[in-house]
């Protein structure tokens, strides 16, 4: 469901796919070839959010900001796995973060990184650009390699691909 509130109403590309089961509401706005998919919330009701191009937020994902502070700002071609939340942050361009990971307020992920699935990014944390991050709380583990890199594309390239075929299906 694409809602509008308080006057704003989400901004969504026709290149986008967004799953009919899917909430996005208020202040967001959605870059090229980007898609939500089943059962992913995107709230902007108490701050903005914005998604780059060519990323995708996958089933069970919780995008929020926090009211008056910390918006979520998502760069071009992120991969946001199943179940993770993501509130009140920064994930720069190129990144994968895992499912059932959680990212917190006033954090900033750089570009080309991976959060793995389950882990969890404390208030006010900045992880270095190609770093991957795991455990809880998130540590930096090692600096990503060029095949990791490729990998997290990989991951929304594919991604792209479902949003063609998915576009193509009948309604």
């Amino acid at each position: 469901m694409i809602r509008p509130y308080q006057g704003r109403t989400p901004v969504i590309p026709a290149s986008c796919y967004i799953d009919v089961s899917a909430q996005i509401i208020g202040d967001v706005e959605l870059g090229e070839n980007s898609s939500v998919w089943m059962n992913a919330v995107v709230r902007g009701d108490v701050h903005s959010i914005r998604i780059g191009a060519n990323s995708n937020v996958q089933d069970c994902a919780v995008l929020h900001g926090m009211r008056y502070k910390y918006p979520v700002i998502v760069g071009d071609w992120v991969t946001i796995g199943h179940n993770a939340t993501v509130h009140g942050c920064v994930v720069e361009d190129a990144c994968l973060i895992g499912m059932g990971a959680t990212i917190m307020n006033n954090a900033r992920i750089g570009e080309g990184s991976i959060v793995a699935a389950g882990a969890v990014i404390a208030e006010n944390t900045v992880i270095p650009p190609r770093s991957l991050v795991a455990g809880v709380p998130g540590k930096v583990r090692r600096e990503l390699t060029a095949e990791d890199r490729e990998m997290i594309l990989q991951y929304a390239r594919n991604y792209l691909d479902y949003v063609k075929i998915y576009l193509a299906e009948p309604r």
